[in-house]
């Protein structure tokens, strides 16, 4: 996949919306009974950003990054401040947040995951050295494991023991990438402009 292991700055999302997108089929029957399928095992964000930039300053580095980014092509990191840690909003993540797997007694590579109510999240974009894990509730130090921030997965040093509980925490990035090929701006006064919003997309990794 084209991805950049960059991340959109911050001040540059600000007074984004955003949120999570499901695809529902539905047939009505001649009954009056519906038939209802869904071929997303997960849902997928969208988000609007850029409508609150004024400065042109902002606004030419977000055009600088569209730019590096070719527009559709290439994927890039997005902090959704609305979810972006392991733990509950506001929270400072900890190494039993999230149940992983439990070991074999050989496996020692574990996917970070996050769950919301039974559905599992794949967590493919960890923030570098945020990842903390712990194995039936004891808490490993950073040297006994390593981090793949590009698709976190978590290898541990030596297998857990068959049946212990695998649990990690962290802070993560959200794979996305611009879902349009043109940005528009009105310039207003000599230092400041309008944006139109940019739509972004979450991307499977």
């Amino acid at each position: 996949m084209s991805f950049h292991e960059v991340r959109l700055p911050a001040r540059l999302a600000f007074g984004s919306t955003g949120g999570v997108e499901r695809r529902t089929e539905v047939v009505t029957l001649g009954s009056g009974f519906e038939r209802r399928s869904s071929p997303w095992a997960m849902g997928r964000r969208r988000y609007l950003i850029g409508a609150n930039l004024r400065s042109l300053a902002d606004m030419a580095e977000l055009t600088a990054f569209f730019e590096a980014r070719r527009g559709r092509l290439y994927g890039f990191r997005f902090r959704d401040f609305a979810d972006f840690v392991s733990c509950a909003p506001g929270g400072t993540p900890g190494s039993g947040d999230q149940v992983l797997e439990q070991g074999e007694g050989t496996r020692t590579v574990f996917g970070l995951i996050k769950r919301y109510g039974d559905v599992e999240r794949p967590i493919s974009k960890p923030v570098e050295g945020s990842v903390r894990v712990a194995i039936d509730g004891v808490e490993l130090p950073v040297d006994a494991f390593a981090v793949d921030a590009t698709t976190g997965q978590v290898t541990l040093e030596t297998a857990p023991a068959e049946g212990a509980e695998v649990t990690a925490g962290f802070l993560f990035d959200t794979p996305v990438r611009f879902d349009a090929d043109r940005l528009e701006v009105t310039l207003e006064s000599f230092d400041a402009g309008r944006m139109a919003a940019v739509p972004l997309i979450e991307v499977r990794i």
